[in-house]
């Protein structure tokens, strides 16, 4: 089993105010991002192997609605993101932990599942199908 990266998500009201302190001060780029209407829901910001994401309580709220009973506005908020190389090896290793979001399958090509760690903060483990498992990942 492999780690393959971990990246913070920033939960905010808005994320364009937030895009010049990392963009046009700290030279990250903008490499996906996703609009709720006229503004965004969702981004991830990249420089060199650095990643960072922001999304709105909106679209948590139309992606992952569960996740919300765990978070209060007005609080600094983050969770963590862990890219995994086999999804199934995590399962098998959270017994007695606090399930938030099920194992799904993401509209971006994700399998992901969420859970609470135990001082309360949200740590989502994913799995890409370009990244395949080794048998000792089992």
């Amino acid at each position: 089993m492999q780690y393959q990266s971990m990246t913070p998500i920033l939960i905010v009201e808005q994320i364009e105010p937030c895009l010049f302190f990392w963009m046009g001060r700290l030279g990250f780029e903008k490499v996906a991002e996703v609009y709720e209407g006229d503004h965004l829901g969702f981004v991830m910001l990249s420089q060199g192997s650095v990643q960072i994401m922001y999304q709105t309580f909106e679209s948590i709220e139309k992606d992952m609605p569960n996740t919300l009973k765990y978070i209060k506005k007005g609080q600094a908020l983050s969770t963590i993101y862990v890219k995994v190389s086999n999804i199934e090896w995590i399962e098998k290793h959270l017994d007695g932990v606090e399930i938030v979001n099920p194992k799904r399958n993401s509209f971006y090509g994700a399998t992901e599942i969420c859970v609470r760690e135990p001082a309360g903060h949200l740590i989502t483990f994913a799995a890409f199908k370009d990244v395949e498992a080794s048998e000792s990942d089992y």
